[in-house]
């Protein structure tokens, strides 16, 4: 966090739908690998729950930009790349709960999958379930299982991705541009599924970095 902005940055909802990275020059990409990695090893081998726990708030107290200048840039299947995704995700559930309960009530309606029972929010799931959904996710990749943090992401957002697109296809007649915003959002949560899916399956196979 710069000192130009001492208070958490504010950000809407749409944040996940419209966030753009900026390019990514070899020696940004080398500091986000870097920092990445030695955050994660850092906290995995102190097993400090007090650590994780401030990780954990870290964007509710200071805002999202300082993560976002370090790894935003990464390769969306790379450990900074994940672990962006992971705090974003995170972020925007807790800007907007009310909204993911929403679409996620509905996916769940909507899909003949597993992947409810994989993401694993309390049924019935109403905003508090999902804030605490996206906590526990966020910490089990600082100091649990990280593959599994992965994959449970991966289904939270396939659920979410199903049900706003839903909504799209109900909107489509009555209100064509919310309809168009909410099949950005399914599609951008289509694309964090498949990124932290190949994530978990790199990391289970030591090649993730």
């Amino acid at each position: 966090m710069t000192a130009d902005f001492p208070r958490p940055v504010r950000m809407p909802a749409s944040l996940i739908d419209e966030y753009a990275g900026a390019p990514d020059p070899a020696e940004t990409s080398r500091i986000a690998h870097e920092t990445a990695q030695a955050l994660l090893s850092r906290v995995r081998d102190g097993g400090d729950e007090g650590v994780v726990d401030r990780l954990v708030r870290y964007t509710d107290e200071h805002g999202i930009d300082t993560l976002a200048q370090l790894w935003s840039v990464a390769p969306s299947r790379s450990l900074p790349g994940v672990l962006w995704r992971l705090n974003l995700l995170r972020l925007v559930i807790r800007r907007a709960p009310e909204e993911a309960a929403v679409h996620y009530r509905r996916g769940v309606d909507e899909l003949r999958t597993i992947d409810p029972v994989i993401a694993g929010a309390e049924s019935p799931t109403g905003p508090e379930e999902l804030g605490a959904l996206a906590d526990t996710i966020l910490r089990g990749a600082y100091s649990g299982d990280f593959a599994m943090a992965l994959e449970r992401a991966a289904s939270y957002c396939r659920v979410v991705a199903a049900g706003a697109s839903a909504h799209a296809d109900e909107q489509e007649a009555v209100v064509p541009a919310r309809s168009s915003e909410l099949t950005t959002r399914a599609l951008r949560h289509s694309e964090f599924a498949a990124d932290f899916a190949s994530a978990a399956r790199r990391w289970r196979r030591g090649a993730l970095d």
